[in-house]
């Protein structure tokens, strides 16, 4: 069993466009998908979303603001899951909620330190 990374991206400013209701179903579509991985235990952490804000560090300890609201499509969160190999874990991500939304899954395989 390996450990993956999923990194949602998408264009989330469309985000605040969304009705009290249609939020609430999203995040239900979101939960029942997550769900359905756990219910397989194949659900390490769910993860959480993250703010559009951050900060960027690089080398001589330049620090800059990032990342940049130009950027159309930006990181809205991430989960751990556990599967056989990279075709299951992309089979997982063919369900997730943001690809309604025309985003994307980045799966990464987790290597062990």
């Amino acid at each position: 069993m390996k450990d993956f990374l999923f990194v949602y991206k998408a264009d989330y400013t469309g985000m605040q466009e969304r009705t009290a209701e249609e939020g609430q179903a999203m995040m239900k579509r979101w939960m029942d998908w997550l769900e359905g991985i756990a219910n397989q235990n194949k659900l390490i952490d769910k993860g959480n979303r993250l703010y559009d804000s951050g900060r960027i560090v690089k080398g001589n300890g330049i620090v800059t603001n990032g990342p940049y609201m130009e950027i159309k499509e930006s990181i809205g969160g991430y989960s751990l899951i556990k599967a056989e190999s990279y075709d299951e874990a992309v089979e997982f991500a063919k369900g997730c909620p943001v690809l309604l939304t025309g985003g994307n899954v980045e799966v990464r395989e987790i290597a062990p330190m």
